[in-house]
């Protein structure tokens, strides 16, 4: 199947043939913001799952276009914008849409499976245009590198859809941790409370369904025949399109640790496997235990990371007997002074116990606080506000910690791999071979 064009088929959309245009380069987005009250052209790439709310979201703005390779959701996107933009136009590949229509955008909005957020968002970000794009921002550490050097190259605005980031918890954790609520953290423990991956190996072919366009859906990863358990959300389990439960929940879970331990200042860090249940090759690994060690980072001490795919470590489960506490999903931290809990999207930032809580005095709210979440901090930023918390310059580097332990967890136990951030390196070869990947032609980020 060749490139999708405007969609035609099973709706009424009239209106979708667009005149073809030469693909044009823009000047860069913060060069010409809209003001407060103009509106933004903005087109949706994925318009269900955890995208299903951008089509609304775009046609609040000037909705430009919708592009999904199946073709009921989009006729669900067109049925939900029908009162504000009847017959927008649609597309099946989001290559197609911005050579037709990117001189007519200011933003995309990106809500795939982890195999296209780079191809889609490299491609808005040197067209100059802004980009939101779902978490794990990149399905491999390359990509991510990239997207946040391309980022910075043509000046956009940008948003990860870790939307934990912009809320009040995270930002009271690092706040209590900066002053020193619980001493010095050493250790820290994250639960995920998901098991993507599995041990079966590939499901026999079969013919495509009606409506769903397989090529574009295949993408930058290498070509395959259609199987169950792959559109529209068991993509996750599968090494060529996802990234396993840690790529799925680390960029929420994961997030106050990176933050508030400002892990971003290491140069090197090392990173394990120190136990799972095996995958099948094609599949993840499940039951995953990741460690991760850091050194000193200005006046932050050594500290090791956990994350855990299934269930709590004994330690954390005998605190929560100590305490009286179910920490359900979330991290928590383990400093000289105290303990510190948070929940899966950095909610109900606290320390244990709660008569400790009560009588630490609380810090002062030091942190700039977000007005409209990761998305509606975009579409201001797009029109001179402030930037997103979670932009590039943040959630690329934070992207590329989560995907060592997706590494990590992919050449398996008993591998130590010591990683150099600057280089993008890692000491085994194996694992370097995961950083980047190949790309279809007419794929490439």
């Amino acid at each position: 199947m060749g490139r999708a064009s405007l969609s035609r088929r099973k709706f009424l959309l009239a209106s979708a043939a667009v005149a073809a245009a030469p693909r044009t380069y823009a000047a860069p987005t913060f060069l010409r913001d809209k003001a407060p009250n103009e509106k933004l052209g903005i087109a949706v790439i994925g318009c269900g799952g955890q995208g299903g709310g951008n089509p609304g979201t775009a046609a609040g703005e000037r909705l430009v276009a919708l592009v999904d390779v199946d073709d009921k959701k989009i006729a669900e996107a067109v049925k939900k914008v029908a009162d504000k933009v009847p017959n927008p136009p649609v597309f099946h590949d989001y290559r197609t849409m911005f050579d037709k229509l990117g001189k007519d955008l200011d933003a995309v909005l990106i809500a795939t499976p982890d195999h296209h957020h780079a191809p889609a968002a490299a491609r808005a970000i040197r067209l100059g245009k802004s980009v939101f794009c779902e978490k794990p921002l990149t399905w491999c550490i390359h990509e991510a590198r990239t997207l946040t050097t391309e980022a910075r190259k043509h000046k956009v605005h940008t948003s990860m859809g870790n939307q934990g980031h912009a809320g009040e918890g995270y930002r009271r954790l690092c706040e209590y941790v900066w002053a020193g609520a619980i001493g010095d953290v050493t250790e820290t423990h994250s639960l995920m409370t998901r098991n993507f991956g599995g041990t079966k190996g590939r499901p026999e072919s079969k013919p495509v369904p009606d409506g769903l366009h397989w090529d574009e859906w295949v993408g930058p990863a290498p070509a395959r025949d259609y199987h169950d358990g792959l559109h529209t959300f068991g993509w996750r389990n599968w090494t060529a399109f996802g990234t396993g439960t840690l790529g799925d929940m680390g960029c929420h879970i994961l997030d106050g640790t990176f933050w508030a331990l400002r892990l971003a200042e290491a140069k090197a860090f090392a990173v394990e496997c120190v136990a799972q249940t095996a995958g099948s090759g094609e599949m993840f690994p499940q039951n995953n235990h990741i460690r991760w060690t850091f050194g000193p980072r200005g006046k932050m001490p050594a500290v090791t990371v956990n994350s855990y795919d299934s269930k709590w470590p004994d330690k954390i489960a005998e605190l929560e007997k100590e305490h009286g506490e179910k920490f359900g999903g979330g991290t928590v931290y383990l400093g000289t002074k105290g303990i510190m809990a948070t929940d899966t999207y950095g909610g109900n930032p606290r320390l244990v116990p709660k008569k400790a809580h009560e009588a630490f005095p609380a810090p002062e709210k030091t942190l700039p606080r977000s007005k409209g979440g990761v998305k509606g901090d975009l579409l201001a930023a797009c029109k001179g506000g402030p930037e997103p918390s979670s932009g590039f310059d943040y959630a690329g580097p934070f992207t590329e910690f989560v995907l060592t332990g997706v590494m990590a967890s992919r050449v398996g136990p008993g591998k130590k791999i010591a990683w150099d951030v600057e280089k993008m390196a890692a000491d085994l070869a194996e694992a370097n071979k995961l950083v980047r990947r190949e790309y279809r032609k007419g794929w490439e980020v």
